[in-house]
């Protein structure tokens, strides 16, 4: 069985509060995108994986695929063996949560496959313990999210007249450093009203509370950002908590994205 497994981009995201058990409540908005890693699975003697493409921190055991099985394997004790195969096109600590649909997609597959008969719900469940944003992959639609990230609310900004840029410079972000620069305060904006308003209107309205923290570390993240309203942005910020930055350009803009060999670049339709 193969399946493709997409990332996503935050529209805004505001951290709001340092939670009892350790984790943080956000607002967001999260917007599936057509870039795609792709995993295939079958049946094997032993549960592994073998990672093709763009390099993956840490050791293969600690794959959140393999995560994903062994979590299943818990409650489903006759669930065969399976080998992974992932072809990963996606930067990791990029923002763009790829490792966390890999995790989700990785739920599906299994369920699908071997019949497991989980519902939508059942799959966020278990997708909520292998991470925070894992959840929002299941369903896989545009939403605003807040606690942890996995409750939400359909939204559905009007992007139909434009494009993406995404720009990411091969910086690796860790997560929990980066959520141990932040000072939780409430959200400065109604996000899910500003995103109904005309993309021309986010600008200075719409605003990720990793971008400052990080740039700091990093000042090529805002040079990245700039040249994306250079080349004729209607808005742009950077992604999750870095380091993808992404431009949103009408769809008849007339621009070519120039940016240093190394970095990882693509136009996508919305």
């Amino acid at each position: 069985m193969i399946v493709f497994s997409n990332c996503k981009i935050n529209i805004g995201l505001y951290i709001t509060e340092k939670r009892a058990d350790g984790y943080h409540n956000l607002e967001t908005v999260f917007l599936p995108l057509p870039l795609f890693d792709v995993i295939e699975l079958m049946e094997a003697d032993t549960t592994t994986i073998s990672v093709l493409g763009q390099p993956v921190p840490g050791s293969s055991e600690d794959n959140i695929i393999l995560k994903a099985w062994w979590l299943l394997k818990n409650d489903f004790p006759a669930l065969p063996a399976v080998h992974f195969y992932l072809l990963k096109n996606i930067p990791v600590g990029a923002g763009l949560g790829a490792g966390s649909a890999n995790g989700a997609y990785a739920l599906i597959a299994l369920n699908n496959k071997f019949h497991l008969n989980l519902s939508t719900g059942q799959l966020s469940s278990y997708a909520l313990q292998l991470g925070s944003d894992c959840p929002f992959f299941i369903k896989n639609k545009p939403n605003f999210a807040s606690g942890r990230g996995e409750l939400f609310e359909e939204v559905v900004p009007d992007l139909s007249g434009y494009k993406i840029v995404i720009v990411n410079p091969g910086i690796h972000i860790s997560t929990p450093l980066a959520f141990s620069q932040i000072q939780p305060q409430p959200a400065p904006v109604n996000l899910k009203e500003a995103v109904s308003r005309p993309v021309e209107e986010w600008n200075n309205l719409v605003t990720n509370d990793f971008e400052e923290p990080v740039i700091k570390k990093y000042p090529e993240i805002a040079t990245i950002k700039q040249s994306l309203y250079d080349m004729g942005a209607d808005f742009a910020l950077m992604s999750g908590s870095g380091s993808t930055v992404y431009g949103l350009f009408k769809k008849d803009t007339d621009m070519t994205p120039h940016f240093p060999d190394n970095y990882f670049v693509k136009m996508l339709g919305l």
